[in-house]
């Protein structure tokens, strides 16, 4: 398995998800994007500026079994 923090995460486009927004615009968002050229390796990030540059990555396989076991666990539906 390679070695998700060894990759470059310049060039990363990430999306917002944002929800609430309590204290202002994008107050609440954590962003996500697929690293350049890693073929399936993610950045996740929160946007606050208390969390700038600082993020957590996932293999494609790991983001989707994250994101379906929150769904699952919250009840939310699909």
């Amino acid at each position: 398995m390679i070695d998700l923090y060894s990759l470059t995460a310049e060039g990363t486009t990430f999306e917002n998800f944002c929800g609430g927004n309590l204290n202002g615009e994008h107050e609440s968002c954590v962003e996500v994007g697929a690293i350049p050229g890693s073929g399936t390796a993610f950045a996740v990030r929160d946007n606050k500026p208390e969390g700038a540059g600082l993020e957590l990555r996932f293999t494609e396989a790991e983001l989707n079994d994250f994101a379906l076991g929150w769904v699952k666990k919250q009840g939310l539906p699909l």
